[in-house]
């Protein structure tokens, strides 16, 4: 039998290619991550992340005028208390920093979906996620402060609290403080597959939370092993997940894509600090289209399993989708 190979008409049509894409994209699924610095009328340039701004909490509502017109409903905040200590308690004070900037969103955007990050390094004066015990983190004397920390946020008003240490337990924890205090309808979003990565330091130069001293290999992940992951997104699953994270994104796609098959919750992927600066740097010296490397990096991401991406590039993809250039 004679076959007659013929093109593929729906490829030379950009509505047609529309209509058969199998990856969509839509600006509900974007999350935007914010820096707040405590004080006043701060509004002041991140070095390590061109383009990134510290606010300080009553400017906030400010920089989230832009963030609704773009159509971007979710951030995720985190703060730069003003001094540290050893145990961390600007992250659970009751005027900390982050939770001054929940109660100016909500007060201002009610409609905005306001995730906190949920860790004691930004607020500790040696720079580790948790307390010590001589120079090695203390998992279980830190998760009281990590759920103290969490249930300060939701009472300023926060919707989802995102833990990012990775000590054991602490979903755990965080749920049945939460729960005791009446806020079970109050969602967690786990880091629950956080690796050791070298792509985190244009953060810690934005947050100051680098540690003072060692890394911390200890308690988060190897970036050798994905059956590790699966083993630690089902035990948050099973203390009370309702959003699992990978983190972070790109050099970690086939994560995603087996956490999707594997578990059914919703599935968020963060497009790091270090993805970002390459993807700058590489503009800057003229190597790349930008637009088109963001927009081909974030198709990766939920092609991949994501449901939700994390991405300090969300109001240039929100335009990039009105555009029709992704989506």
């Amino acid at each position: 039998m004679e076959i007659t190979i013929r093109p593929r008409r729906l490829r030379t049509d950009p509505v047609r290619r529309a209509l058969v894409r199998e990856t969509r994209i839509n600006k509900s699924a974007l999350i935007l991550p914010l820096f707040i610095r405590e004080g006043k009328g701060i509004q002041e340039d991140i070095p390590s992340l061109e383009g990134q701004k510290r606010y300080s909490p009553d400017l906030l509502p400010y920089a989230l005028e832009t963030v609704i017109k773009a159509g971007i409903k979710n951030i995720l905040l985190f703060g730069i208390p003003l001094t540290k200590d050893g145990v961390g308690s600007g992250a659970y004070a009751e005027n900390g920093v982050v939770q001054q900037a929940v109660r100016a969103a909500k007060k201002n955007f009610p409609e905005i979906s306001v995730i906190t990050d949920v860790c004691l390094c930004e607020y500790t004066d040696h720079g580790h996620c948790g307390l010590l015990k001589g120079d090695t983190v203390d998992n279980d004397a830190t998760l009281p402060l990590l759920a103290q920390t969490a249930l300060s946020h939701v009472e300023a008003g926060a919707d989802i609290v995102a833990p990012s240490d990775m000590m054991d337990g602490r979903v755990n924890v965080i749920r049945q403080v939460l729960d005791r205090a009446g806020f079970t309808d109050k969602a967690i979003m786990s880091y629950a597959v956080k690796y050791a990565s070298a792509f985190y330091g244009p953060f810690r130069e934005a947050a100051g939370s680098a540690p003072a001293f060692g890394d911390r290999k200890s308690y988060q992940m190897d970036y050798h092993n994905g059956r590790e992951a699966v083993k630690e997104a089902g035990l948050d699953i099973a203390e009370g997940a309702d959003i699992l994270m990978v983190k972070p994104a790109l050099s970690y796609l086939d994560v995603v894509s087996d956490l999707k098959a594997r578990f059914h919750l919703p599935l968020a992927a963060y497009s790091v600090s270090g993805e970002y600066a390459m993807i700058k740097a590489a503009a800057r010296a003229g190597l790349i289209d930008e637009a088109a490397m963001v927009c081909e990096t974030a198709a990766s991401v939920f092609r991949a399993g994501a449901d939700i991406l994390i991405t300090y590039y969300a109001l240039e993809i929100a335009q990039f989708i009105d555009e029709g250039r992704i989506g």
